[in-house]
């Protein structure tokens, strides 16, 4: 679960959550973010203050890419240990890195700050192996199957050295 009833923290000092988002959580659209496993999320919450609540957890989770040079699929497991500051209390709210709850909720959604610390450490450029050769220029193929056969390319700027460096040698 990863919305608090924040009446259950009256009586105990902090109160366990734990849940995950679906590939398809509505949490995570408008992402460039591709799930290959649910995000599964377990934490702990508790009162700082007064209307203010600081959640820690841990957040695991595999994410699906491409690697840059190849395109062939990549997963990468994901795995964060997050600590989020919840404020009701407007004054608190100057803090850039705390989350705002309204007065009057009855309920905490940490929702948010799985979100942000997720787009924050999934991988943006992967790679399927350090060694990658990626893909021709000319044809395409994977070079990491094989060479294609493509004659090499060679660039329109390098022709007045290829030009200088026959007449040297004649």
């Amino acid at each position: 679960m990863l919305r608090v009833d924040l009446r259950e923290l009256a009586g105990v000092g902090a109160i366990e959550t734990r849940g995950e988002l679906k590939q398809d959580d509505p949490a995570l659209e408008g992402t460039d973010i591709t799930l290959r496993e649910p995000v599964r999320v377990s934490g702990r919450l508790q009162r700082v203050d007064e209307g203010r609540f600081y959640w820690h957890g841990t957040v695991q989770t595999v994410v699906l890419g491409e690697c840059r040079r190849c395109l062939s699929a990549v997963t990468t497991p994901v795995k964060l240990d997050i600590g989020a500051l919840f404020a009701q209390d407007p004054e608190s709210l100057e803090d850039p890195d705390a989350y705002p709850v309204p007065p009057e909720a009855r309920e905490l959604d940490v929702t948010p700050a799985v979100r942000e610390e997720l787009l924050l450490a999934a991988p943006r450029y992967v790679e399927c192996r350090d060694d990658c050769k990626g893909l021709c220029p000319q044809c395409g193929k994977d070079l990491n199957a094989g060479p294609c056969g493509c004659a090499p390319a060679t660039e329109a700027r390098w022709q007045p050295l290829k030009a200088l460096k026959d007449k040297l040698r004649s």
